[in-house]
């Protein structure tokens, strides 16, 4: 069938069309599978990671791996030597791998990539990107970022790692130049496994940054995704309601949670059912981005039946059944995880 078809577009069609359409298609190839920068974007060689718990440890790990001279900052030399434990154990495990006969050698040449600081304006000094992974409070952030801001050389792109809040709002603690240089940068737990990282841009967030921070996440071995600055970006747009309306038919009593998560791990083939996602997640976190996404609901950001609050994973949350953390969520938990 389509041979005939071909025969005839070719005939239909000049050569010069032809060599046009093909360099074209190849121009876009080409765009599509480069990881260099263009010209009028920075390459980043410097990184530094606020936060050194899982998520900052995670991205610190994968920064240093891709060679990126990394600096992690954190307010005590103890949660720093915590995160530097995160680091050297998954790397350990990624040595078993990769270099089975020198476990520490390797290592050893990715932990030297990385030093720490309490100091939050040494950290950012030389650096040319900084990314935040601390707790999930606008003020916290906007509170770091506009003491960075001054601290930081005028080049230096600024990223949130936040997963629900506005990234234009936490950037306004900023210069207006800085907000040009300001993005989201969301990676996903475990960072050093997911291969997922999604780019925020702002209306402010210049193509040159945004172009830096898809070359550097391809250097990370990671597969970024783009989207705007909207409630929960992609995954998490998609996700929460999701979940949420699972939690609704359970509490209307239309099916069991062990079968609502049998149905779509079966039926449309997800790896984890929603109440073992949840379970997962923690069942105060769903409901904390629940709460703030009702705020950004009443200003129509959001439409409002997908977060009304849900009576069920609000009793749960109140007794305390949090998912595995606390050892009974939807399901019970021999062991707490």
């Amino acid at each position: 069938m389509l041979s005939p078809i071909l025969r005839t577009a070719a005939m239909s069609t000049t050569r010069s069309q032809l060599n046009a359409a093909a360099a074209t298609r190849l121009s876009s190839i080409q765009r599509h599978l480069s990881t260099s920068p263009s010209s009028s974007a920075p390459k980043i060689e410097r990184l530094t990671v606020f936060g050194a718990g899982l998520m900052g440890a995670g991205i610190a790990q994968v920064g240093a791996q891709s060679g990126l001279k990394v600096t992690l900052s954190d307010v005590t030399d103890k949660a720093l030597e915590n995160g530097l434990n995160i680091i050297s154990k998954s790397l350990s495990r990624v040595a078993k791998k990769k270099s089975p006969d020198d476990i520490e050698g390797f290592t050893k040449k990715i932990m030297d990539n990385i030093e720490t600081t309490t100091d939050a304006g040494k950290a950012v000094e030389n650096t040319d990107l900084v990314i935040e992974a601390i707790i999930e409070s606008i003020k916290v952030k906007r509170d770091l970022f506009g003491f960075l801001d001054s601290k930081a050389k005028s080049e230096c792109i600024f990223a949130t790692n936040t997963s629900s809040l506005s990234v234009k709002e936490i950037a306004e603690s900023c210069g207006k130049e800085r907000q040009e240089r300001f993005a989201g940068l969301h990676f996903f737990n475990p960072v050093p496994a997911m291969k997922l990282v999604e780019i925020i841009r702002t209306p402010q967030t210049s193509t040159s940054t945004y172009e830096s921070l898809k070359e550097v996440t391809l250097r990370m071995g990671k597969a970024p995704v783009t989207c705007n600055d909207t409630p929960g970006f992609i995954v998490n747009r998609l996700l929460v309601p999701y979940l949420l309306e699972s939690i609704r038919m359970v509490e209307r009593g239309d099916a069991t949670p062990e079968d609502i998560d049998t149905a779509m791990e079966l039926g449309a083939g997800y790896p984890m059912g929603p109440f073992k996602l949840l379970d997962f997640v923690g069942l105060d976190t769903t409901s904390y981005i629940a709460q703030g996404w009702r705020e950004k609901a009443a200003s129509g950001q959001i439409s409002k039946e997908l977060v009304e609050p849900i009576e069920l994973l609000e009793k749960l949350v109140k007794e305390g059944k949090l998912g595995r953390k606390s050892g009974q969520g939807f399901y019970e938990y021999e062991n707490k995880k």
